[in-house]
């Protein structure tokens, strides 16, 4: 009987072990999937905002204060995007939190010179933070979360770091895939609701030559779209990527006007069925674009 006990004890003692895993906490789902990715069984990773969340507005609820309370890792996105994310975890109490900042080490576009003020919209004074649309900046978000998982989790660094090497394996090689792809794009010009896309644009060649906001965040007025329908008539602009959060009424009157097609364009993980991780949001990005040409 002594015999069984110690069997039984041993057995949920390497049970408990078995659950002690580094729990993180995103801000977004496709911080989260390459966090995911690096963790893999190790890790517990949840993310605030979904999909179809507009990452530049989230309610801050006490049930994401809770789950950041009880969290090792919080990551996020940085450049001014997710500054709803400081009262999350201000709120957590959470004095062991790892804080994550994936924007460290990325090369910002965008980035405004000269005086800055409420006027000209919602204005990210470090640049443009839509960065993770870069796939390459996919490597940097994961070593971001490598440097933080592996102080959160020393003891299992070789794990994290061949899991992160894995990664940029899958990355370089699907980037080989879609530079191949984006070749069909070069020479498309697109309008974009939000400006949401010049990383992407600047990874796979094709160009975003105006915007259905007439300032970052500022809804769209009668003067700015008729410019803007004066603009892709012009330039045979004949293409309209909506992100899912914002109204469809704009985009599918300037497209009837212009002859465009609106293509929902997911800039998350999760914003449309076929993105489930980070790499499928690129293959569903490229294919949305493929098609228009």
């Amino acid at each position: 009987m002594k015999k069984l006990l110690i069997v039984i004890g041993v057995l949920f003692g390497l049970t408990g072990l078995a659950m002690a895993k580094v729990a993180i906490v995103a801000s977004s789902t496709d911080l989260a999937s390459i966090a995911k990715e690096i963790g893999g069984d190790l890790a517990e990773v949840n993310s605030i905002a979904q999909g179809r969340s507009n990452l530049h507005y989230v309610e801050v609820l006490p049930s994401y204060m809770l789950k950041v309370s009880k969290a090792d890792i919080y990551l996020k996105v940085g450049l001014g995007l997710d500054m709803w994310a400081d009262a999350v975890i201000d709120g957590s109490r959470n004095g062991k939190l790892i804080v994550v900042d994936c924007s460290t080490g990325i090369e910002t576009l965008e980035r405004p010179s000269g005086r800055i003020d409420a006027s000209m919209g919602d204005i990210h004074p470090q640049g443009n933070p839509h960065y993770w649309l870069d796939p390459a900046n996919g490597v940097e978000i994961a070593r971001n979360i490598l440097t933080a998982i592996t102080k959160a989790d020393p003891e299992n660094l070789t794990i994290y770091q061949v899991n992160f090497e894995a990664f940029c394996l899958k990355v370089e090689n699907n980037l080989v895939k879609w530079r191949k792809e984006a070749e069909s794009l070069k020479g498309l010009s697109v309008v974009s609701y939000h400006n949401t896309w010049p990383y992407l644009a600047k990874a796979f060649g094709f160009e975003v030559v105006g915007f259905i906001e007439p300032k970052p965040g500022i809804e769209p007025t009668a003067s700015h779209t008729s410019q803007l329908i004066d603009l892709m008539k012009s330039k045979e602009v004949r293409v309209i990527l909506r992100e899912p959060y914002f109204s469809p009424r704009a985009p599918e009157s300037i497209a009837k006007a212009t002859g465009a097609t609106v293509l929902v364009a997911p800039p998350s993980v999760g914003a449309v069925a076929s993105a489930t991780d980070y790499i499928a949001l690129f293959d569903t990005l490229l294919s949305l674009l493929k098609a228009t040409r």
